[in-house]
């Protein structure tokens, strides 16, 4: 008999890879936890297309254009949606550009403020980079630069087995 495993994807907004390393560093963990899910979507699987899933573990802040039109749609394809790690949660290192103009940052990295945002070589930035909460609900929230793994292996756990979630804040 087939048991129906939660529908799990992970996605990278504006960050470093962190939390997913974090997320590997699940080692033979995953085995048991792939035994308990279906990973739908992540940077570590092929999918072209967003699915419906039951839970997301979202990594990054939300930096560009692309990246706010893309929390939407995970949003509503998605029952709990975790900020996974500082910057889904604050904006962390990718929101430092926040205290300086935009076109300042431009002109700082390629010369020229107006560069890749006219000639499409970059997303269309945000005026400001900003955290998950500020554009979509958020579910849950699991902190750290990155999460550890145990951190990790806790909250989503918690969530396969349908018992309370330690140290992590719900909200909704």
């Amino acid at each position: 008999m087939d048991t129906v495993k939660t529908r799990l994807a992970t996605v990278w907004m504006g960050g470093c890879s962190g939390c997913h390393m974090s997320f590997l560093d699940l080692d033979e963990t995953l085995l048991e936890l792939a035994a308990k899910v279906e990973l739908c979507y992540s940077p570590i699987a092929d999918a072209k297309e967003f699915p419906e899933v039951d839970v997301t573990l979202v990594e990054g802040c939300l930096a560009n254009r692309e990246h706010l039109a893309e929390i939407r749609h995970i949003r509503a394809r998605t029952k709990i949606l975790i900020a996974f790690g500082d910057c889904a949660i604050t904006g962390n290192i990718t929101a430092i550009r926040n205290s300086v103009p935009l076109g300042v940052v431009l002109s700082t990295a390629y010369g020229d403020p107006r560069f890749g945002q006219t000639q499409g070589v970059l997303p269309v930035l945000l005026d400001e980079a900003m955290p998950l909460h500020e554009a979509v609900k958020v579910d849950y929230y699991l902190p750290g630069c990155p999460p550890s793994a145990e951190k990790i292996l806790d909250l989503v756990g918690s969530l396969l087995a349908g018992e309370p979630v330690n140290g992590s804040k719900r909200f909704g």
